[in-house]
């Protein structure tokens, strides 16, 4: 079998892998639980054998693969496939050589890249963003991250540009898992809003989040919690979703202020779930921060699903 590349999606919550061919079609996809404890090692090996399964879904060995490319949160160098400060996994807060680590487990070379820069690089390619030259991604879940094409190009900066999470939007503000406060993400990541939500209903707020949690065997919040709260006409449910939607706003027009790209693209967790349902109010927030209101970005919902960030991924073997 020619031509065969695997991709990794490594995320907070879960661990998603594909086999794909030359024209990125999933051949064979697996899916596990991201480690809660342990550390870098451990996570390396559930992905390892996360990579295994998919290329045994795809009737592959892995020594067909031409290679394995990985989307990793946390400062993720593509030179040296070593990933620093990945704070949403388990003991990630120092340097892991996770290219090196992986090569050596599944036998073939391996690439790293930013976890939202390359799914965004993935919708660009054979999504929602074929049709634009530039745009801007946005992923929103356990935290919010953002990706950047500019000319057809992936803008990378010096290694941590499209960091939209951590945007200021509220001077003084809440404070984010990041440690600092005001960024975005800490009115907008999954893991804010759920802390957020706890503090309100330990100080008495009324709410059936944690009620539909625990009725459903989730141990957090997931997207599908939320949908559910809202559905159920859930106050706090609604007041938390509008606030991130208020702060997403406000953030992702105020870069395209500075970037002017001719689209935006929804993702993650969270942005797959709401991105259709909260598209009016979401481009109704960024049109009172727009410096050229009257000419907005065009809005749209990535369109590669959960397996997004595998296949972008994967596309890292071709570079």
């Amino acid at each position: 079998m020619a031509d065969l590349r695997g991709g990794i999606d490594l995320g907070g919550t879960k661990i998603q892998t594909v086999v794909v061919d030359a024209a990125g079609t999933v051949l064979g996809e697996a899916r596990r639980p991201t480690p809660t404890s342990g550390g870098p090692a451990d996570v390396a090996r559930e992905l390892a054998e996360a990579l295994r399964e998919a290329a045994a879904a795809a009737g592959a060995k892995l020594e067909d693969l031409v290679g394995v490319g990985v989307g990793s949160p946390g400062d993720a160098d593509g030179h040296t496939g070593v990933v620093s400060k990945a704070r949403n996994l388990p003991g990630w807060e120092g340097s892991f050589p996770l290219g090196e680590t992986l090569a050596e487990a599944l036998g073939t070379k391996v690439r790293i890249g930013n976890d939202v820069q390359v799914a965004v690089e993935g919708e660009f390619r054979l999504g929602a963003g074929e049709e634009f030259d530039s745009l801007l991604g946005v992923w929103w879940g356990t935290g919010v991250g953002g990706g950047i094409v500019l000319d057809g190009k992936p803008w990378l900066g010096r290694g941590a540009a499209g960091e939209i999470g951590h945007v200021v939007v509220k001077r003084g503000g809440a404070r984010c898992p990041c440690g600092r406060r005001s960024c975005m993400e800490a009115y907008a990541g999954r893991a804010a809003m759920e802390a957020e939500a706890r503090r309100q209903h330990e100080d008495g707020q009324e709410t059936d989040l944690f009620k539909l949690m625990h009725k459903h065997g989730k141990p957090r919040l997931t997207s599908g919690i939320w949908e559910r709260a809202i559905d159920h006409g859930d106050d706090l449910a609604k007041e938390l979703i509008e606030r991130a939607i208020e702060a997403l706003g406000t953030g992702v027009a105020s870069a395209c202020n500075v970037l002017d790209v001719e689209a935006v693209i929804l993702g993650g967790g969270l942005g797959q779930r709401f991105g259709d349902r909260y598209r009016e109010p979401l481009a109704a927030e960024m049109a009172k921060h727009l410096f050229v209101d009257d000419r907005p970005p065009a809005l749209r919902v990535a369109e590669l699903g959960d397996l997004g960030g595998a296949i972008g991924a994967s596309l890292l073997v071709s570079r």
